[in-house]
Order: C-alpha cells, then structure tokens, then sequence
C-alpha cells in the first residue's frame, strides 16, 4: 500500500510537469493566429502614395500583420462597404460618407478620428499660360475642365461648391468632364484631355506635368478632412485599431506632412 502512494504521487509529479509544459502548445493558436492578422484598408485615392509608405513603416514594426488597401473614390468605397465588400478600416476624403456608414450601423463604436486635412487647386498642363484664376475657365479658349464626380468623389463635391460660390458655375458647366476619382482628373490635366482640373494640392505634389493655378479659398466650400474609422464587421477589430492609432502616430503625421497634407 505504502508503495503504491509513493507511485501515485510521482505519477500526479510527472503528470503536473507534462502539464506544465503543454500549456504553452495549447496557448500557442492564437498567437499564430495574430501573427498572420491581414487587414484591408479602404482609403480614398488621394492617399496612395502617403498611405503606402506609411504601411512600410507599420510592417517593419508588426511584421506578423500584412497592410492591404483599396484606393477608389470615397462614395464608392462607401458603397462598396454597405453592399457587403469586405473592409477592416474606410478613410474617407470627406464626412458625408463616414457619417453616412455611422448611421447606417457600419462602423464600430468610437473609433472615428481625423487623420489629415488637405486644400483644392486649380491645376493646368505645365505647357498652358495665361490662366491665372478661376475666373479665366470661362474663357473660350477652356474646351474642358475635368473635375471629379460631385455624387460620389469629395474631390467634386468641393469642386462644385467653389464653382458656384464664384457663381461661375452656370458659365462652365457644359465644360465639365467628370471623373470617378481624383486621380482621373490629375491623369486628364496631365495628359492635354482636359485644359484645366480641379485636385487637391497633394495631387498636384506628386505630378511633373502640370501647374497649379492657383488654391481655392477655403470659405467657397466645406472642410477638407480625411475622416477614419473602423469597420464594425472587421474579424481583426483589435488590430484595425492599432493600425488606425499608428495613422495619428508622430511617424505616420511626418509622413503626411512629406507628401503635403495639413495636420488636424
């Protein structure tokens, strides 16, 4: 009897000890789990070239999470949210279409920042003088202005607001070619398609073969802010929003400033 004690004691030793050093091999999924999180950023057009190099800066610190994005105007994006595509954080370039998932119950709870402010210009071929103002798009020489679709592009939309706030609207509106994003109507100024185009400043940063004319003042419209917030759906809810504080981090903010963006 006394020996059997002394074996069921060191058997419940061996037992606790395999135990003991199992644990860590149970706890292990999740880890492996974090450590292949993908999140998929839906962010307005304007953002590319910041947002991209921003994602470097992010994996090199979290290499276990892989950073994709899908560029597009905000309104489609918006869109493309509430119709189901899959989406772990949306950047808009304005507030309609944030407000617009908040109140539809798209997006999760207190989560919603600015990330970066940006101002509208009036751009033209590098190779086109005599355009000095906003005014001269009603001259005949001005074929085509290419803006961005008011409906569903912010870029647009401000557009639109300084045209009519000048009241030189009526005067040019059989002169507009609408574009479904903000980089189509870069793409058209650059290319000689259009003679004159309305972008934002950052846009025209990035670009050698045009001018800006000249910036619109910002009482003629609304604020430009790029508004950020997670997607309630999310399956990497914890690290959409680690990814969406390290875009207000003092490294993604010198980022945005490098590429022209105004820090809210």
């Amino acid at each position: 009897m006394k020996r059997r004690k002394i074996f069921v004691y060191f058997a419940n030793l061996i037992f606790g000890f395999l135990l003991s050093v199992g644990l860590p091999t149970i706890h292990s999924s999740p880890v492996v789990a974090q450590s292949n999180t993908s999140l998929l950023v839906s962010a307005a057009a304007s953002l590319k070239e910041s947002l991209e190099e921003i994602k470097n800066l992010y994996q090199s610190n979290n290499p276990g999470v892989s950073v994709r994005y899908n560029f597009g105007a905000s309104g489609a994006l918006q869109q493309q949210i509430e119709q189901g595509a899959p989406a772990d954080i949306f950047i808009s370039a304005a507030k309609r279409q944030v407000d617009a998932l908040e109140q539809k119950g798209f997006l999760s709870a207190n989560t919603r920042s600015i990330i970066a402010k940006n101002r509208l210009v009036l751009v033209v071929p590098k190779n086109v003088n005599g355009i000095t103002s906003f005014y001269h798009l009603k001259d005949s020489k001005i074929k085509k202005i290419a803006i961005g679709e008011p409906r569903s592009v912010p870029a647009g939309q401000y557009a639109q607001q300084v045209l009519e706030q000048l009241k030189i609207w009526p005067q040019v509106k059989s002169k507009l070619v609408f574009a479904n994003n903000v980089r189509q109507v870069l793409a058209s100024v650059e290319s000689g398609n259009a003679d004159a185009g309305l972008v934002y400043i950052t846009d025209a940063k990035i670009s050698r073969n045009i001018k800006v004319v000249v910036a619109a003042d910002e009482k003629y419209h609304s604020p430009i802010i790029y508004p950020l917030a997670v997607v309630k759906r999310s399956k990497n809810i914890d690290a959409a929003k680690d990814f969406a504080r390290f875009l207000s981090s003092p490294e993604a903010r010198a980022v945005f400033k490098k590429y022209g963006f105004i820090l809210p």
